[in-house]
Formats: structure tokens, C-alpha cells, sequence
């Protein structure tokens, strides 16, 4: 097949289809020679994509046999597999880890915390794969020079020491120590004997030590060569010759090749074409190659700059795209991306921001485009993944009535009878907000299942969700078991069998596969707690994904930056170009830092960027590009791609080519896809809402209200319609939070205990009592399940227990405590209304007069708060005056008063009953509720609100926002 001696490298241009190229190229040199030389040709190609490309090019014909295609990272035939020790699963190597990471942290606790398990483990296996695949041993890593931080070197040789057993000849090797000894064994076999097959390594930059080694050796066999992938022939040879420093050069797009090509031997005008095959934008090329230069480049860009061709015709078919947020850019990007289906061009999507892709992937479904997504979704996303990882938190803490019902409510949960089995779920869920069962437990649960004639769905429930935290330390396997046992009983249900749904269609496969995975390995693991175990699996099901099995648009596709090289399209979108996106920001390494990798010949984080920026050369290479971004990310201003930035610079520098108008055309195509964007989301005109003052019917309007809702409807009427017209309650909270009212409800218990209990003992309140009835009240789950709420709420009841003991001595000097939470009804005939109210407290004095007292947790009402609007003292007192308390008849009502409990200012504050008499105050609340009897009477929206940012809880259903307090509000009948 080659005549030219070795060593042979070959290359194929930025934007040429690779697999269609490399086939060509094949089938021209191979024409002249019978059909079964092309079965003796071995192809090993850097992914999976490139082989199933290639393969479609041999299907395209001419009719001819296929070569043996491998894969880079599969150097073993059958013959040498046999002789060499299998891999270990990754899995059973990571599972080892930890349980040599725990042991060394059991030992020495002070070299991390026990939650970076994990974390470490997974960080030293990766550490000890990239030493396999670049031939370092951990030996000459402990010879690093580290004078000058020898004390995390110190720390982190105790790691690394650990991980020697798995570089001994003996020892089972990982996938990255299978490969080298599969390489070293290829090596030494052609060493002895020479193929005299072709044999072509294609695709691959060599940036891995076993895959660059194995190119070296390759290139100098006497049938074989190297072609490689993207070779930028617009780059001189004084940059080419610069590449010797990995610390400075590294990051440059050529890097990779250019050392290949210096360890070869060779030059870049030594590299031949594969092929005829021309770069679809060669001017475009040029234009990048010069913005990719490697740092400094202002002296070439000032020299070479004036030689490019005119730039707005280089630059064309390039549009950039810099939108406001991520959601604009994903909708511009769907946008062009349905365009392209229409047309019939194929598309890509080109981005490592996993987040954008599904972005755009949820747009596109608006017009039921399903993108090709090579990378599918990630696992601990789909349903069954969800399902296991909440399935794995039961046995981690408590039940919570948010954990129990995020399970009944998930799909997967008794899939079988799911109608009766929802109907169920929203009866205790409506039940566990009434209630405020933060942890709700099995005999209370059992309970409401007998009332309610459920006890055979609430068995299954208690049995599968209650009394499952376990803080023991357990072996893997029995966590493993326990977990999936328990996930297929609650998939299964209370009348299922087996899993129910979890491990059908492709999602579920995929975890049943994890999980046996797991099961399988799981006698290499450690004896570790539950918590230990959930992170575990979490992170297990993180790292794989579940490919796309519903039918995608053939010409659409959504690609990780790697894949272009195989991939070629007629619109190539690459997207989320900022830095710490594309290129990715070098994940923190916590054992080496770059000055020890060089010394040590491992992999520096420049590396990966020279590989993005190789991928990025190649996809920017395409007959059409966008380049697009977002200026903004999470509120936070982004900063553009190093790439894109050098790009825009080169072309703002060089007006004597037009650059900056090539510039501003780029700009202004994304413009006008921005605003298409920004029409697709223009939402349709409507008129805004009225201020609402809806007059119902009187038959309609509540004829009973308790005290402590006239302020409302004084100060916001439209709630009260809201509330008693159209029947309308806000949802209770199903976790109930420690806020102000659970407070009030709380602290009114404890004084009403301490006062009925000193008034039945006939002795002075104390401190002390106030102190224990608080620690008994509030220290029970039962009634505030908040440990650190507890102590909290408890240093309030310290800090006021003093003072309440002795403003007590002296409210008990005056009149004894009669009656406690006294519920009261008072009527107004004439109107057929009744008022209902319940008093706090009511102690009687020695002349029959009634004291009437309101505890707050907060501040009280001033007097002139109470006089025209907080009415409820004033209320109360002329309800009494009116005999609307059962038991209760006294001659008079002598003083009513807030009893103010702020920590921070606690004090009392009367009633103003001598400027507001209860008969005056009565006669005022019978002409309020008369006026509300007139037919025409509206009941206003946010009428007389304290504050304007007061909020209420019918705000949205009166649209407010639409209109404000300074609106006149027209009152609106209803029939």
C-alpha cells in the first residue's frame, strides 16, 4: 500500500469528513489489488463514532471487504488476551480503593474527613490510571523535588504510597495497565516480526502516552502510518519548531502533533495528504489558525494579518451569536436548528455544557424535533435513577413527609393500581399538611389507615418506609440487597410482585445493570454506613448515561467536542463558548500541581485544553459555523471563550482587511436571530387586570367572621371573599416551618400551662417554670421536630421568663385566671351575622370585673393600630359585655391588654377601652358589617395595608402587580 519509507504520517484537513476521506483514501490505494488485501488492513481509530463512520463510508460503495477496524484502547487480539491477565472491572478497582483510603483514614484521622471517601478514592484511581497510561510508576513520583511544599506532599504520599500494590508485575491490572501491557506485548511481537499488513492508526492526536507510543511505533512499520486528523497546514513551520516547552505550548490546538512529528523525526511539509479532499473553508482555516497562535502573538498577527485574505468574505458564513442568558442562546440555537430540519441540512450541535444541550433539546420537542444526543442522558437522572437514589436516603435519616411522599408520588411507585394508589397518596398528603406531620411515624400512620378503611395500603406504607435509619456500619453487599429489595417492594406496591416497572425499558436496563454491577463487585468493597452507601451509589449513577432509543431527526445532532473529528456537518453550532465552559476549567488536583506533572511526565491540565482547542479548529472548520455564548450566567457576568476572544481581537485589529466590518456582520446575523428568539417569546398582548372589588350576592357573603378576621377585612376585604365567598384556603405547608405562628401556637401553650398550673397550686409563677415547661413543650418532635429550632425558641422563653414572672405577681394581685382559650359568640339579629372569637385569657377580679389578656409573640398593636384597625381586644371586650361567653358573666370588662413576649422589648399594651367604649366599638363593628350588606359594597383588593410590600395570600388571584394601591377600585356585581 506505501511506497514512501517510513516513518509515514499522513493528514486530513480542518473540516473534511474524516471517515468518508480516510475510505477514499483506502479505496484509491488499494484498486489495483485484489479484494481480499482490504480485509488484511488493520485500522485502529480513536472512538467508536469514527468506526461506525468508517463503516457507513464502506456501506456507501463501492462494494468492497471491510478492514479489521479496533479501537486505540483495544491492542490485545484473541491470541495475546489469552495471555495476559484479564482487566478488573473499574468498579472492583474503585471499591479496593476505598477500602484502602478508609482503613488509611481509621489510622490516621487527621489527614482528611471521613465524608472525602470518596471523593478520594475516585481522585486516586483516575491519578492511577493516567500513571498506567503514561508508563509512571508511583516510584519515581515519590522522587519528586518538594522542598518547597513538603508538607501536602507528606500528605499526599500517604495516599499515594497505598496504590504501589496495583503496579507490582503480579498484581490484577486495571483497563489503563491492560493496555500498557497489551501495548509493550504488540511492541515487542512486531519488534521480532514486522507486519507485513498494512496497519493504520487514524483519528487519534496521540494525547494519551499508550495511544502515542503506539502511533510512534505504528508509523515506523513497514506497512504503516499515521493519519492524523485536523493538520493545520496554514501554520508555519517557526511555529511548529516552537513547540518543545509543554508548560507554554501546550494548550495550542497542533501541540499534540507537532511532538509526534519531532519525536518522528519529522517535519510538517513531511506530512503528505491523505487525500485530494479540500477543506470546505480554507480561507476561514487560515483566518483561525492565526487567532489560535500560541502566546504571544501580537508581533504575527501584525506581520501575517495584512496576508489574509479579505476578511468579510472569510469570514461569511460565520454568525456570532452573543445572547443575554443561556435561555436566549438555547432558544436562538433550537431556532436554527428547526430551520435546518426544514431545509434538509445537517446540523450539529457542538458543546461539552451538558446543561445547554438539554436546554435546547427542550425547545426543539416544541416542534417534535428529537435531536440524535450522542451522549443520551445521564443516569442518576432518569426515573429509575431517581427512584434508587431516594430509595437508598430512607435508610439515612428519618422519615420526612417530603421523602415518603416524594416516593408515592414518583412514577415508578406502584405502577400497577396506580389509580387508587394516587387517590390514597393525595389523602395522606392532604392529611399531613392538616395534621403537620414533619416525620410522620407507623403507629400514627396505621392509625389514619384503620379511620379511613386504607389498612392494607398503610401496612405496605409502614412496612416500606418507617423505622428504616440504620447508623450501623454494614458490608457492601448487605447494603446493596437491602436497597434493591427494598426499591422493587415499593415499585411492586402493596398488590404488586416482582419490581413492577423499575427495570423495564432502556433507563431501567441500565440501573439493573449498575446495580449487578454493584452486586457482583461488592465483596471488594468495605463495611461502610448507610450514609456512606447512598453517596456511593450516587456517584456510581452519575458517571453513566442511557442512550437515546426514541427516534431522533436524522439531521440533527447533538455532539461533545471530541466527536466532530467523525461527525461532519453542513452547520456546525458550537456553543457556550466562555471560559470554564469551552474550554473547561482544569478540575483542582489535590496531589500534584503542574510544575510535579512535567517532572513526573504525566498529563498537564493544558493538555485538555490544546485537545478542546483542537476540536475546536475542527468544528470550526465547517462550510457554516455559529459561534454563540452567553454574556451572562446565573446573574453573574461570563467571560468569553480565550478562543472566541483571540478571534474577535485578530479581526478588530486589522482594518486594512476589513476586519472589523467582518466583525460586525458576524455580529449582526446573531442579532437578528436573537430577536427572532426574542419573538418567539413575545408573550400576546392582554389588557392588565382591574383592581378587583367584587360585590357578590348577600346571600353569599359570610354571615360569620371571628375577631380575628375583621382586621382583615378592613385592611384587604378581597381576602375575605376569597376565603368565605369562593371557599378558597391556602394549602398547608407540608413541612411546616418553624415560623412565627408555629412559635405563637407553641409559646401560648407553655404560658397557658404555667398560669393553670400555678393558679391550681396556689402559688406565684416562676422562671423556672416558664424554663420547664418550655423544655417539655418544646423538646417534644411531636410538636417542633427542629433540634437546633428547639434550643433556639427555648433562649426566648429564657430571656423573657423573668420578666413574665414578675408582670405575673402583679397581674395576679389584681384578679385570678378564670378561663383559658374562652371561646365566645355574639349576634347581630338584625343582620343575621355572628361574631365568634376565643380569648387567650380572661381572669376575674374581686369586684366580678373581667381582665382580658392577648398574648403576642411579637410586637403588640399600638393604641391607635387598635382603634381604627386591630379591633380584637375592643372585640372581645364588648362580646363579654354582651354575655358571649359561655360561664363568663361578669359585671364589666376592667381592662384588656397585649401581653407583648419580644426577647428583645417585652411589655404591655392596653386596649384603649376608655377612647373606644365596647358599646362604641360595637356600634362601629355593626356599621362595618352593614355596610358589607349593601348589595353594591365591594370587597377591595389590599384596601388599607399596613405596608405596600405587605403580602397576602390571595395576592395572585386578585392579579395584583397588574395594578397598584393608587388604581380606584370600581366595585364589580356578581350574579
Amino acid at each position: 500500500m506505501f511506497e514512501r519509507r517510513a516513518p509515514r504520517v499522513f493528514a486530513l484537513p480542518p473540516g473534511v469528513d474524516f471517515p468518508a476521506a480516510l475510505v477514499d483514501g483506502l479505496h484509491a490505494r488499494m484498486k489495483d489489488r485484489p479484494p481480499e488485501a482490504m480485509a488484511r488492513v488493520t485500522l485502529f481509530v480513536n472512538s467508536d463514532r469514527t468506526a461506525k463512520g468508517i463503516r457507513a463510508a464502506f456501506d456507501a460503495g463501492p462494494p468492497a471487504l471491510l478492514p479489521r477496524i479496533r479501537l486505540v484502547t483495544d491492542l490485545a487480539d484473541p491470541t495475546m488476551r489469552a495471555r495476559l491477565t484479564p482487566p478488573v472491572p473499574p468498579l472492583r478497582r474503585r471499591l479496593e480503593l476505598t477500602a484502602l483510603v478508609a482503613r488509611l483514614l481509621q489510622t490516621e484521622p487527621g489527614l482528611a474527613p471521613r465524608a472525602a471517601l470518596f471523593d478520594l478514592s475516585d481522585s486516586l484511581a483516575t491519578l492511577m490510571e493516567e500513571m498506567h497510561t503514561e508508563g509512571v510508576d508511583p516510584g519515581r513520583v515519590a522522587r519528586l523535588d518538594v522542598s518547597d511544599q513538603s508538607g501536602h506532599w507528606q500528605r499526599a504520599l500517604r495516599f499515594i504510597r497505598i496504590v504501589q500494590v496495583f503496579f507490582d508485575a503480579d498484581s490484577d491490572p486495571d483497563r489503563a495497565a491492560h493496555a500498557r501491557r497489551a501495548l509493550m506485548a504488540r511492541l515487542e511481537a512486531w519488534a521480532d516480526a514486522p507486519p507485513a499488513d498494512p496497519v493504520i492508526v487514524a483519528g487519534s492526536t496521540g494525547s494519551r502516552g499508550t495511544t502515542h507510543a503506539l502511533m510512534r511505533a505504528v508509523a515506523r512499520l513497514p506497512q504503516g502510518a499515521v493519519i492524523l486528523p485536523g493538520f493545520d497546514r496554514a501554520l508555519p513551520q517557526k511555529v511548529w519548531g516552537g513547540f518543545d516547552d509543554p508548560l507554554t505550548g501546550e494548550d495550542h490546538p497542533q501541540y499534540r502533533l507537532g511532538r509526534l512529528l519531532a519525536e518522528l523525526g519529522l517535519e510538517a511539509r513531511d506530512v503528505l495528504p491523505w487525500t485530494a479532499a479540500q477543506a470546505p473553508a480554507p480561507e476561514r482555516n487560515a483566518v483561525i489558525s492565526l487567532a489560535l497562535r500560541p502566546a504571544p502573538v501580537t508581533y504575527q498577527w501584525m506581520a501575517e494579518g495584512p496576508t489574509l485574505p479579505p476578511l468579510p468574505q472569510a469570514m461569511a458564513s460565520v454568525t456570532l451569536l452573543e445572547a443575554p442568558a443561556p435561555r436566549h442562546e438555547a432558544l436562538a440555537i433550537a431556532l436554527r436548528l428547526r430551520q435546518a430540519a426544514e431545509d434538509g441540512t445537517r446540523a450539529a450541535l457542538v458543546t461539552p455544557d451538558r446543561t445547554l444541550t438539554r436546554q435546547v433539546t427542550a425547545v426543539l420537542q416544541r416542534w417534535s424535533i428529537v435531536p440524535d444526543d450522542s451522549a443520551g442522558r445521564p443516569a442518576q437522572m432518569t426515573a429509575p435513577g431517581r427512584f434508587l437514589r431516594h430509595v437508598a436516603q430512607l435508610f439515612t435519616e428519618p422519615l420526612s413527609a417530603e421523602v415518603l411522599l416524594t416516593l408515592l408520588k414518583h412514577p415508578l411507585c406502584h405502577e400497577t393500581g396506580r389509580g387508587p394508589h394516587l387517590l390514597n397518596t393525595r389523602d395522606l398528603e392532604l392529611h399531613l399538611r392538616k395534621k403537620a406531620w414533619a416525620y410522620p411515624n407507623a403507629p400514627a400512620l396505621r392509625a389514619w389507615g384503620e379511620a379511613e378503611m386504607r389498612a392494607g395500603w398503610t401496612d405496605w406504607l409502614t412496612r416500606c418506609f418507617c423505622d428504616l435509619e440504620d447508623p450501623a456500619s454494614r458490608p457492601l453487599a448487605e447494603h446493596v440487597d437491602r436497597h434493591v429489595a427494598l426499591a422493587e417492594a415499593i415499585a411492586a406496591g402493596p398488590t404488586g410482585s416482582g419490581a413492577g416497572a423499575l427495570w423495564d425499558r432502556a433507563a431501567g436496563r441500565t440501573l439493573l445493570r449498575i446495580v449487578e454491577e454493584l452486586r457482583a463487585e461488592a465483596p471488594h468493597g468495605t463495611d461502610m454506613t448507610a450514609r456512606d452507601y447512598a453517596a456511593l451509589f450516587g456517584a456510581l449513577v452519575s458517571r453513566e448515561e442511557v442512550p437515546e432509543v426514541d427516534p431522533t431527526h436524522p439531521g440533527i445532532r447533538i455532539l461533545g467536542p471530541l466527536e466532530v473529528r467523525a461527525a461532519p456537518a453542513d452547520l456546525m453550532i458550537l456553543a457556550g463558548l466562555n471560559e470554564g465552559s469551552w474550554p473547561e476549567v482544569p478540575g483542582a488536583d489535590p496531589w500534584l500541581n503542574r510544575a510535579m506533572r512535567a517532572e513526573a511526565r504525566l498529563l498537564l491540565p493544558e493538555r485538555r485544553i490544546g485537545l478542546s482547542a483542537h476540536d475546536f479548529q475542527i468544528a470550526a472548520a465547517a462550510p457554516e459555523i455559529w459561534l454563540t455564548r452567553s454574556t451572562k450566567s446565573d446573574d453573574a457576568e461570563t467571560v468569553p471563550s480565550r478562543w472566541l476572544n483571540r478571534l474577535s481581537n485578530l479581526l478588530s485589529g486589522l482594518p486594512s482587511r476589513d476586519g472589523p466590518a467582518a466583525l460586525d456582520q458576524m455580529k449582526a446575523r446573531g442579532k437578528h436571530w436573537l430577536a427572532l428568539a426574542r419573538a418567539a417569546e413575545e408573550p400576546l398582548q392582554a389588557p392588565a387586570a382591574h383592581r378587583p372589588s367584587p360585590a357578590p350576592p348577600v346571600a353569599a357573603r359570610p354571615a360569620q367572621l371571628s375577631v380575628t378576621e375583621i382586621k382583615r377585612l378592613v385592611r384587604d376585604p378581597y381576602a375575605i371573599y376569597a376565603k368565605h365567598v369562593l371557599r378558597l384556603r391556602p394549602l398547608d405547608p407540608l413541612m411546616r416551618p418553624p415560623d412565627a405562628l408555629l412559635r405563637g401556637i407553641l409559646l401560648h401553650e407553655i404560658l397557658e400551662t404555667v398560669v393553670r398550673d400555678a393558679r391550681d397550686a396556689n402559688r406565684p409563677v416562676t422562671a423556672d417554670d416558664l424554663d420547664a415547661a418550655a423544655r417539655a413543650i418544646l423538646s417534644d418532635p411531636a410538636n417542633l421536630p427542629f433540634p437546633s429550632v428547639q434550643l433556639l425558641w427555648r433562649a426566648r422563653v429564657s430571656r423573657i421568663a423573668d420578666w413574665f414572672a414578675e408582670t405575673e405577681a402583679d397581674r395576679r394581685a389584681i384578679a385570678r385566671p378564670a378561663h383559658f382559650e374562652a371561646q365566645g359568640k355574639a349576634q347581630i339579629p338584625e343582620l343575621g351575622f355572628t361574631l365568634t372569637g376565643t380569648a387567650d385569657r380572661i381572669d376575674i377580679d374581686e369586684r366580678g370585673g373581667a381582665h382580658v389578656y392577648d398574648y403576642k409573640t411579637g410586637q403588640a398593636p399600638t393604641e391607635k393600630q387598635q382603634r381604627h384597625f386591630d379591633k380584637q381586644l375592643l372585640l372581645e371586650a364588648a362580646m363579654i359585655e354582651r354575655g358571649a361567653f359561655e360561664n363568663l358573666s361578669p359585671d364589666h370588662v376592667a381592662r384588656a391588654l397585649f401581653i407583648s413576649l419580644s426577647p428583645s422589648d417585652p411589655k404591655e399594651v392596653p386596649a384603649p377601652l376608655e377612647d373606644a367604649p365596647p358599646d362604641t366599638v360595637w356600634a362601629e363593628f355593626t356599621a362595618l358589617i352593614a355596610a358589607y350588606a349593601d348589595p353594591t359594597k365591594g370587597y377591595t383588593a389590599r384596601r388599607a395595608l399596613l405596608s405596600d410590600a405587605d403580602a397576602g395570600d390571595y395576592d395572585h388571584l386578585a392579579r395584583f402587580g397588574e395594578w397598584d394601591v393608587t388604581d380606584t377600585a370600581t366595585p364589580e356585581p356578581l350574579p
